[in-house]
């Protein structure tokens, strides 16, 4: 029992790392947008006041309308995740380094949950040992 919830624990954690993901610009609504570091609630309400108006066409489409967001902060907003009709901004570095970050959180999950679990197996056989025949 023990070990089934220390697995399941060590697999929680190791899925928080994946929790990167995507986020269109014309599709989000108000709390994806606000999940992307960078973003606050300022930023969100004038994103979607501007979509009232119209899709964005592309970054410098939504560079232009929205006040705030500019050739700097859009590079930071793709790293972050932030998309544009599905594209992340061109010439923008890819956004690897959360992956990396959660690879690396994922292999320290798993260390420590490997080090848990052979610990549990060490307990478990000391128990059996100790225990009286019967």
């Amino acid at each position: 029992m023990f070990k089934k919830l220390l697995l399941a624990v060590a697999t929680l954690i190791a899925t928080m790392g994946f929790a990167f993901a995507q986020v269109d610009v014309n599709k989000a609504d108000a709390a994806a947008l606000d999940s992307v570091k960078g973003i606050g609630p300022a930023k969100t309400k004038a994103i979607m006041e501007e979509r009232k108006k119209g899709d964005f066409k592309d970054w410098a489409d939504l560079e232009k309308r929205v006040k705030g967001i500019g050739e700097k902060n859009a590079v930071k907003l793709s790293q972050a995740g932030l998309v544009v009709n599905g594209k992340p901004l061109d010439g923008a570095p890819a956004a690897t380094a959360p992956a990396a970050k959660a690879d690396k959180a994922t292999d320290k999950a798993a260390a420590k949950a490997d080090k848990a679990a052979a610990k549990a197996a060490k307990a478990d056989k000391a128990d059996k040992a100790a225990a009286p025949a019967k």
